[in-house]
């Protein structure tokens, strides 16, 4: 299955048992099973975002915006009234804090909920097709501004560092990050790229690994803490990675263990580029220090496969992401345009991008 058969999130009118669902690839089952589970009820949607069943910024997005159908079809079926309706929709768009794209997608379908199920669901597709067209575009002005940014790389293909997933299974298709590096990839200027494994759940070595494989992306997994060492030896020309939000300053929240990357890129002088749809850029956030950072369970990190790694007596810190200072950020791919953030030029959001 390629990125163009991959849809992380869809909605079915009719699942086995007859209700609406939304059909979900449960992520946390890849590499070694692609299966898709149907979602009929709001519990099951928050358990399936909180428990990383669905992940991914846009993807989440997504989910959200159907989330508020799905609300809607247990209303009817329960007989819940219009504060029940509502509290369970906010359920929803609470289910992860450092995600803006839950909260901006579920703002813009609830307001249609007193037009019908119909109005809802074309809102909520309405969101994936443009969250689909915007990965494309976000590809295509990602690999042009590398291309020319790389100058030292001439017509060789280019060695890519990434963390976490940001393909197809993190969106509504294609990719942010991963969308750039699949776009050099088509264009034949990809010699290999770095997969972060991204601990403690191993987004980058269980999905971006598989989805890099599944189109036979050269690449190798590397630890996490072989990022730094990798990038200071000369091995990379450029991380790319995605976001959960970005603030009003360039300040960027991305998956825990991002920051380190892009101190070294600095150090090293490579390009740090964060891949992203506008719809993930908070301008009501001013900086990094008002976002949210999720704290997930301690057993994450001091188990392996439900087997006790840490000694009984130490406690597990478990931040889910990190915030790395604009001025590190070298650019902003979103699918506006590009904004060189460490040179001054902030993530203004406007119909023309400028």
């Amino acid at each position: 299955m390629n990125h163009q058969e991959l849809r992380a999130v869809t909605w079915t009118a009719a699942a086995e048992d007859g209700r609406p669902a939304l059909s979900l690839i449960d992520q946390t089952a890849l590499p070694h099973t692609l299966e898709r589970l149907a979602v009929t009820t709001v519990d099951g949607l928050v358990d399936a975002i909180v428990s990383l069943v669905v992940r991914g910024a846009p993807a989440i997005g997504a989910a959200g915006g159907y989330g508020v159908a799905l609300a809607m079809a247990q209303a009817e079926r329960e007989g819940w009234d219009r504060a029940r309706l509502d509290a369970e929709v906010a359920r929803i768009r609470a289910a992860r804090p450092t995600a803006v794209n839950l909260m901006v997608c579920v703002d813009r379908v609830a307001p249609r909920i007193g037009e019908g199920l119909p109005a809802v669901l074309a809102e909520a597709d309405a969101i994936v097709r443009e969250d689909l067209a915007a990965n494309r575009a976000m590809g295509a002005y990602g690999a042009d501004w590398l291309l020319k940014r790389v100058a030292a790389a001439g017509e060789r293909p280019l060695r890519i560092l990434t963390h976490c997933n940001t393909g197809a299974l993190a969106t509504a298709g294609w990719g942010t990050a991963l969308g750039i590096i699949r776009e050099l990839h088509a264009r034949g200027r990809i010699e290999t790229v770095y997969a972060d494994e991204t601990r403690p759940l191993l987004q980058g070595a269980r999905l971006t690994a598989w989805e890099l494989a599944q189109e036979g992306i050269p690449h190798y997994v590397q630890a996490d803490g072989a990022a730094a060492g990798t990038i200071l030896r000369g091995e990379v020309d450029a991380a790319i990675v995605g976001a959960d939000r970005v603030a009003a300053n360039g300040d960027t929240a991305n998956k825990v263990g991002t920051v380190g990357i892009a101190l070294a890129c600095a150090y090293a002088g490579i390009p740090f580029v964060v891949a992203a749809p506008t719809t993930t850029v908070d301008l009501t956030t001013p900086s990094g220090d008002a976002i949210h950072i999720e704290l997930r369970g301690e057993d994450e990190v001091v188990e392996w496969a439900g087997i006790r790694t840490a000694p009984a007596a130490s406690r597990g810190h478990n931040p889910a992401f990190d915030v790395t200072p604009g001025s590190l950020v070298t650019a902003l791919v979103t699918e506006q345009g590009v904004r060189e953030v460490a040179a001054g030029e902030l993530p203004v959001v406007g119909p023309s991008g400028a």
